[in-house]
């Protein structure tokens, strides 16, 4: 059982700590330096070799998932005989994809597989389902079954989504509590009892509500409802009277503010929930909230720099005292997911991880986009590490080691020794990974932006300048982190040499609210004069040769590239846009169709479209696009391509198979992707490559 965070729905594949840091490297130059090989695409796209840790909440077992080639199966050991071969759990009518530990007899398993709806048209997409199975894989069942389709949409719906598990209810042996996603009774909870998967409903759901929270009792106390006022679309924070079983609003938040207040979780006294709040600020704080007279404490936990995020308690009774014990405090720091532990005893277990796994402390300087304030730090900037499990005595704890150039590795700590349990990729030599770093450079208007600079080794490329690549998120409501990237983009790219330029442009979200807010109504606008910035700063420190830069992104990155494409005056010799958005009117026509997400984020994408000047592109451009795109439909692509046609530019477009908004279905689905962009970086681009 992981930590319980007190932020939503307490889910133990849900990350605790985002893992951050950067690949160190002597001084003297290695005798591989001259020999090096970048791990070819085929090992970048393989499934991990071990993955998915996930430990008992009695600290006798784990389970993990094991690549076999295109498929994976789960591997269950016990912790008191890691020598021994593990039970081999595998499916043979869906492809698994992941696994939890939801009782000390029982794993959550996650799987799909691809789904046709034959309607008017042909309707791509994949069906996933979560069912519940025992240590040996021999009884498999559904949390709730799913009712009769009735019609072809519903039969879609049921294909895109599954009950959730919303509390694990870890003093209990034999329930969890599981949210119901289907028909009319989605959002009604139920207590599902293992023994013999009866269910028995809890709550009928309520209109527009967005989710429930339970106290460490397991009782329904806490949910979010949406709704639309004479002010504007807001987000309701209700908690359940125990003495009337009624609903009551304590906290109404207007989202065309980005007002977020929001009940996170429960202290050991059920009377005392804490709360989620930048209400005012700039950045969110946590603080103490006494339900019965509406009355806000002192301030729990804010950070200068960060949204502070969570409050980690220990959620066993067995654990005696510590039961419902503050254990650390969360922000979203450089890893998206930083903690600070509070209790004596995790201070003391994370100072003897730290000095056993080698992790070390290094100066990092931040800036605050809010203020241009600035502050130096010490931070774990090569490699941290995570609890993803742990007894309620802390004497068994389950981690993960990681960092951009450190793909993941998994430990277990167990009666004072530390044991490597297995690395992720142990084929793939990292060192031509890079350093990452968090860097800070001025916009155009002076807005500071945030940004993750990953730049080839030079004992393996040679010194700079070097091609560069820009390299925006998707979202735009989201933000990078300082961790490997699993998508295998940045590996891929910095082991061929490129640098890599992730900007946290604005509209970003995770470094506060102007940074956040100053994207509204800027699609290709300030928030592309962003990007622009970022790669002339590239080129002032010498970083990058200026007729030598692209621009790739996925999803709303795939957006920036066409943004980057009919711009002109740009700094780009070729963009790659990989499942972008060309026509942002119809894109939003087609999800904002109720009041609450029509005022809550439709007024904030606004700014350029990019079909409307494909005929007249400025620069070369790739495009791919998967077939079985439900997020952003691949017409988004085929269009502008059709356009880009007309122009005199050089235009490359792929449609990958059985691809969705991610992740690939098959091991040569993920390569084919990766093919294609190194190979338009290598020989595309407008001839000559990159």
């Amino acid at each position: 059982m992981e930590l319980v965070e007190a932020f939503g729905e307490r889910r133990s594949m849900k990350r605790l700590f985002a893992l951050f840091a950067c690949a160190l490297f002597a001084p003297v130059a290695p005798a591989w330096a001259s020999t090096y090989q970048a791990p070819p695409v085929a090992q970048l796209a393989a499934y991990p070799e071990l993955s998915s840790f996930t430990l008992s909440p009695d600290g006798k077992h784990i389970a993990a998932l094991k690549a076999d080639g295109e498929e994976r199966v789960i591997a269950v050991w016990r912790t008191d005989a890691l020598n021994r071969a593990p039970t081999l759990i595998g499916s043979n009518r869906m492809k698994i994809s992941g696994v939890s530990f939801i009782k000390n007899d029982r794993l959550a398993v996650s799987l799909w597989q691809p789904f046709d709806l034959r309607t008017e048209q042909v309707t791509r997409t994949f069906l996933n389902k979560l069912m519940i199975t025992d240590l040996e894989g021999r009884n498999w069942n559904e949390p709730l079954p799913l009712p009769r389709a009735m019609s072809r949409s519903e039969e879609l719906l049921q294909s895109r989504i599954s009950p959730v598990v919303l509390d694990r209810l870890p003093n209990d042996p034999h329930s969890i509590l599981v949210v119901n996603s289907i028909g009319a009774g989605a959002g009604d909870v139920y207590r599902v009892d293992l023994r013999n998967y009866s269910a028995t409903r809890l709550q009928l759901t309520s209109e527009n509500v967005a989710g429930y929270l339970t106290d460490l009792d397991g009782e329904l106390r806490a949910r979010l409802r949406t709704s639309v006022d004479s002010t504007g679309a807001f987000i309701a924070a209700e908690f359940r009277n125990p003495g009337t079983n009624a609903w009551e609003e304590h906290f109404r938040s207007y989202v065309k503010n980005r007002d977020q207040t929001q009940i996170i979780g429960f202290s050991s006294d059920p009377g005392i929930a804490f709360i989620q709040s930048n209400e005012g600020r700039d950045k969110s704080v946590i603080y103490e909230y006494d339900i019965a007279n509406r009355q806000r404490t002192e301030i729990l936990f804010e950070h200068a720099f960060f949204n502070a995020s969570r409050v980690l308690v220990n959620p066993y009774r067995s654990a005696g005292e510590d039961f419902g014990s503050i254990l650390g405090l969360g922000y979203e720091g450089p890893r998206g997911d930083d903690v600070e532990w509070t209790a004596p005893r995790m201070r003391a277990l994370d100072a003897g991880l730290r000095q056993a796994l080698g992790i070390e402390n290094e100066p990092l300087q931040l800036v605050d986009p809010a203020t241009s304030a600035r502050a130096q730090i010490e931070y774990p900037l090569e490699r941290n590490y995570r609890i993803t499990g742990f007894t309620p005595d802390l004497e068994t704890v389950l981690l993960t080691v990681s960092g951009p150039a450190t793909p993941p590795e998994y430990y277990l700590f167990r009666d004072g020794q530390l044991s490597l349990l297995a690395k992720s990729y142990p084929r793939i030599d990292p060192a031509g990974f890079g350093k990452t770093e968090l860097v800070y450079y001025a916009a155009r208007d002076g807005l500071q932006i945030p940004a993750f600079l990953t730049r080839p080794d030079p004992r393996v490329c040679g010194d700079g300048p070097r091609p560069a690549i820009i390299h925006p998120h998707g979202g735009p409501w989201s933000r990078d982190v300082l961790d490997f990237d699993g998508s295998m983009w940045v590996p891929m790219l910095t082991s061929r040499c490129y640098v890599v330029l992730r900007p946290q442009f604005r509209g970003s979200d995770g470094w506060g609210r102007k940074l956040w807010m100053a994207g509204d109504s800027e699609w290709g606008q300030k928030m592309q004069d962003d990007k622009d910035d970022g790669a002339r700063w590239l080129v002032d420190r010498g970083l990058a040769q200026p007729a030598r830069i692209a621009m790739f992104g996925y999803s709303y990155g795939g957006y920036a590239a066409f943004a980057a494409a009919v711009r002109p005056n740009g700094f780009y010799k070729c963009a790659i846009a990989g499942a972008g958005v060309s026509d942002i009117g119809r894109i939003w026509s087609r999800f904002y169709t109720n009041p609450f997400f029509r005022q809550a984020q439709a007024p904030t994408v606004e700014g350029l479209s990019p079909l409307s000047q494909a005929a007249n592109i400025q620069i070369p451009i790739m495009v791919y696009h998967g077939i079985r795109d439900q997020t952003v439909p691949i017409e988004q692509s085929q269009w502008f391509v059709a356009r880009a046609r007309q122009s005199a530019q050089p235009v490359e477009y792929h449609e990958i198979a059985d691809y969705a908004h991610g992740p690939a279905w098959t091991r040569a689905i993920m390569a084919e992707q990766l093919n294609v962009i190194e190979r338009y970086l290598e020989t595309g681009c407008g001839g000559q490559g990159l």
